[in-house]
Formats: structure tokens, sequence, C-alpha cells
């Protein structure tokens, strides 16, 4: 039999305040639950605006603890309801002066199941990232979720493929990618970068990107959020690049076991000429 899961992921546009932005995302979450999902994915900063389009030190406010703050909190209990396993990006504060771009991952059954903290930060005109947070220390963590074994790189992070290499060798089979990115800067590599990453690593990638415009800048995002197969398939269609948008689609997990045995990626792999890569 074949071993497919039904996975969502949500594109949305920014309402003005955290709490109907959550409320929205639980609405979503409940649509996704009744199609028969088992997870489900948010945007980058799921519960604020893009804030990162400026450097205002009045954006610190959205920060709040990972797992212990009002927002995990509650997509725990949206877990434990829906019996899907969820995946929550937030503005993370570890302590006064140590913040985080993070994502919670919280198992079907309400448990958290630990964090990802965003390594590669920018700092260029509309991604001012570098005024709020530290550079991820977690490494590249892969959770044993209800829904499978998956992990988590966040927007600028698709840049890099050391990182989604890792989440393939410490056994990834879905990974999220949470994003913010806006029409002008990068819409010509959204649908190269992450089915280049799912066909390298043999497995398969939810990329989520926000959409529309937000009040802290002039940044237009564009969605367009997908699933993409091991293969580097799209795996139905594209959401809209201009309107919210949920997306469930069956995922068929027997695939990455098929791709790897085909193309023979991690059999060929050069670890021991690859010495260079991690010097500064």
């Amino acid at each position: 039999m074949a071993n497919v899961v039904r996975a969502a992921l949500v594109q949305a546009s920014w309402t003005g305040d955290t709490e109907s932005m959550l409320a929205k995302h639980e609405e979503h979450a409940r649509e996704a639950a009744r199609r028969g999902a088992k997870i489900i994915g948010f945007q980058e900063v799921f519960n604020s605006p893009y804030f990162c389009q400026v450097e205002d030190p009045e954006h610190y406010q959205w920060a709040e603890p990972v797992p212990d703050g009002p927002t995990v909190r509650r997509m725990r209990d949206l877990a434990r309801e829906t019996n899907m396993v969820v995946i929550a990006p937030v503005f993370e504060i570890e302590q006064p002066g140590f913040y985080y771009n993070t994502a919670a991952v919280i198992d079907a059954d309400g448990g958290y199941l630990g964090k990802y903290r965003k390594h590669h930060i920018p700092q260029l005109k509309g991604f001012r990232e570098k005024f709020y947070f530290k550079p991820g220390n977690l490494g590249w963590p892969v959770f044993d979720t209800a829904a499978g074994k998956v992990g988590v790189c966040i927007c600028y992070d698709r840049h890099f493929p050391e990182g989604w290499r890792q989440l393939g060798l410490n056994g990834a089979r879905l990974v999220y990618n949470p994003s913010a990115t806006h029409r002008s800067l990068s819409s010509h590599l959204w649908k190269l970068e992450q089915p280049a990453a799912a066909v390298a690593n043999g497995y398969f990638v939810a990329a989520i990107n926000r959409v529309g415009r937000e009040e802290y800048g002039d940044n237009d995002f564009y969605g367009t959020s997908y699933f993409v197969d091991p293969r580097g398939q799209f795996v139905g269609d594209a959401a809209s690049d201009t309107e919210e948008e949920l997306l469930v689609r069956d995922l068929d997990l027997d695939l990455v076991d098929e791709v790897r045995k085909t193309w023979a990626f991690y059999r060929d792999r050069r670890p021991d000429a690859y010495e260079g890569l991690v010097q500064p």
C-alpha cells in the first residue's frame, strides 16, 4: 500500500493584528483537517506582518518565547483539536538580546517536538533581518512526526544548498520552506531553487510565500506557494500569485525511496572531496 500523506500549506495576507491572523490560520487548518490533511505549515513569522522591511525597535513587540509563548501554546491546542502536525514560524525571544527567526514543530497530539532557527539572515533593501535576528544555532533538525520525518528551512536558507543537504542526510522526507519574498527580487528563482533542492536531495518540499502588500514597506509578496516531489515535479498547481490560498496535496512518500534508488545521488556523494566547503 502506498505511503501517502495528505499535506497542507497556507499562504496568507496580513490582517492588521495578531488575533485575527491567528484566527484565520486556525480556520484554514480546520478546513485542511476536514479535507483529510495530516500536516500543515504556515508562512514565515505567520502571526505578524513581515516587519523586517524596516528597522524599528517597536517591532520587537512581535517576539515571544518558544515553546511557552501564547502563539505556540495556541498552535499546540490547534494540533490536538485537528489531529494534524503543525509547522508554526514565529519571531522568538530566548532572553533579552537573543532573538531568532524560528519555526516550532508540533505533533498531531499537540506535543511540542522542537524548533528550527533560521541560519542565514539577510540584510538588504526590504529584508532588514540582521536588525532583529541572531543566526540559528540549533543545526538542521529533522522531526519524527505523525506525518513522517519532517525538516524546516526558512526563506533565505533556500539559497544555500548545504542546509538542504544536511536535512536530507538527517533523514527528512518532507521539508517545509516558509518564506516572505517579493515580486521584483526573486520571483524568477521561486520555481527553480526548491525543485532543484528536492531533486538533489530526494525529498518533497513545501514552498510557502506570503501574498499581498503590507503597511511596513513596498514589498509585493507574490504567493505562488506549491508542493514539489523528489523528481522536481509540482504536485498539483501552484497557488495564486495575488490571493490568499490553502493548498492540500497528496504526497506519496514511497517516491522518496524510488527516486533515491534510481538516481543514487546519496551513494555517489564524495564528502571526502568537500573539505573546502567548510573552511572560513
